[in-house]
């Protein structure tokens, strides 16, 4: 018969934390988030940090490069998704490395010949009210003018009026060529009262726009991740099917790290992938694998030279692996038993390989109970996809706003590779859902709450650091009635229309 456990795996939500003493110096602003992505050997540091510790899933609907770059200015790092032509996604690891804090590249284009009715449907799309106008309504076209807010007249203005009858044109614009610093654009925009300021080159082609808001939010961003030459930090998937044309594609387009993709990582199609890729290169290319939820599949990834290991099958909130399949393991049981064997891992060889929860993450404290059983860093799905950042589109449904959220086993993804088999190249059934999740704005509004709650709470706990916490947290099960106890109850909560007349 089947070999059987005979405890039950746990969630993150059958878990509290204990507080421990605080003392006066463990305030949330002495907290370090600091912590490691890469494996490193005894004695010596990882070949590189994350500032903060969160990364955003390998999903076509989270981690574009618009994400990767904003959250590598927050500390963290994207994986941009695999699931698309490896040329596209080398281009958008491109676009990452060539970003320059300040300057954007412009994400809402249209010609001269569209009309407002487009101007309106793009900006209710994006959310942005600054629109160039380019030759071809392309980011790099010949810059013919901006519309703005201001250029026209929502009710008044005609929805079939062109753009080219109201648009500020491009002989009546300040502009800045390209080489001027942040520092000069800066200067021109104030200068000029502008809330944006388009770079162009020697051809009159739009280069990037420089927003007079993106100035604070530069000095804001203290904890950007970057590489020796001052560029962010991006991650990119892989798949083991075409790896061998990928991979190349992705190293020369500086992808700082990779990332094998796959519902489970216990498989020798990944084990040749990671192997491969380490011989091939020379052990220089630093590539991660799962998924795994238990020590023999850690010690199968790290033998094969896996430089981080993600722990996780069938937690996410649009994964349905384990209603498909019966394949998994309560997320918080997976965590706790793969950090164990990283330990032992690394007394018994010296080597220290980071490991990473994906997936069951519910809430903010939930983050806090992954680090303190162990995880090193956190993968986050729905949570990234709800943010403006995201690549998935923002819509509206009945009075409020959403953004779709799909998985990558779902039709509309069509990511078979992720659950390779061997077999032919197809999806033959379902592994993931097609949702949508409440829209929630920027991400950096976001982020700064989460992260301000999850260094409370190591407080609370005493520690000021992830290894701190871990060596410190004392975590206890909990039963149904206390969640319940643990939330509001046995009161009338007060609505937003409740008013105090008193």
């Amino acid at each position: 018969m089947a070999y059987i456990y005979e405890e039950p795996s746990r969630t993150f939500s059958e878990y509290l934390l204990l507080p421990n003493l605080t003392t006066k110096d463990c305030v949330p602003e002495n907290v370090s988030l600091k912590t490691p992505i890469l494996r490193y050997r005894r004695g010596e540091t990882s070949p590189l940090y994350l500032n903060i510790p969160l990364v955003s899933a390998i999903m076509q609907a989270v981690s574009g490069d618009r994400m990767a770059v904003e959250l590598a200015r927050s500390g963290g790092v994207s994986f941009i998704y695999a699931s698309q032509p490896i040329a596209d996604q080398a281009e958008m690891v491109k676009r990452v490395k060539n970003y320059k804090a300040g300057f954007v590249v412009s994400d809402s284009n249209l010609t001269p010949e569209h009309t407002l009715k487009d101007v309106l449907a793009l900006t209710a799309r994006t959310g942005h009210s600054t629109i160039a106008i380019t030759a071809d309504g392309s980011p790099t076209g010949k810059l013919l003018g901006i519309v703005t807010s201001r250029d026209y007249r929502k009710g008044r203005t005609p929805l079939e009026m062109k753009v080219k009858d109201f648009m500020t044109p491009f002989s009546a614009m300040v502009y800045g060529k390209e080489g001027l610093t942040l520092s000069e654009a800066n200067d021109l925009i104030c200068e000029h009262k502008l809330n944006c300021l388009p770079i162009i080159d020697e051809q009159q082609n739009l280069c990037y726009l420089v927003f007079r808001k993106d100035y604070t939010a530069h000095k804001e961003n203290p904890l950007e991740l970057l590489d020796h030459h001052k560029r962010l930090v991006v991650g990119a998937g892989i798949n083991t099917r075409d790896y061998r044309e990928r991979v190349p594609a992705l190293v020369e387009a500086g992808a700082d790290l990779l990332c094998v993709d796959s519902s489970d990582g216990f498989t020798e199609w990944q084990y040749e992938t990671i192997q491969t890729i380490k011989k091939e290169y020379n052990g220089e290319v630093k590539v991660g694998g799962g998924n795994v939820v238990d020590k023999e599949g850690f010690l199968y990834l790290a033998e094969a030279g896996a430089d981080f290991i993600k722990v996780g099958i069938g937690g996410g909130s649009i994964c349905i692996t384990r209603e498909q399949k019966g394949i998994g393991r309560g997320q918080a049981t997976a965590v706790i038993e793969v950090a164990k064997a990283r330990d032992e891992y690394y007394q018994r060889t010296g080597e220290y390989i980071p490991i990473c929860s994906d997936g069951g993450i519910v809430h903010d404290y939930h983050i806090v109970l992954a680090l303190a059983m162990g995880a090193d860093f956190v993968m986050l799905g729905r949570y990234f996809a709800r943010f403006d950042e995201s690549p998935a589109p923002k819509i509206r449904k009945g009075m409020t706003y959403v953004k779709e959220y799909w998985g990558e086993g779902s039709n509309r993804a069509r990511n078979w590779a992720r659950y390779d088999l061997g077999g032919e190249e197809k999806l033959t059934f379902e592994e993931g859902v097609d949702s949508y999740v409440p829209y929630a704005g920027k991400m950096k509004d976001n982020l700064d709450l989460t992260l301000a709650k999850i260094k409370s709470t190591m407080c609370n706990c005493g520690a000021l650091t992830i290894p701190e916490l871990q060596q410190k947290a004392r975590l206890t099960l909990v039963s149904p009635l206390t969640l319940r106890e643990g939330g509001a109850h046995d009161v009338i909560l007060r609505k937003e229309t409740d008013h105090d007349f008193s």
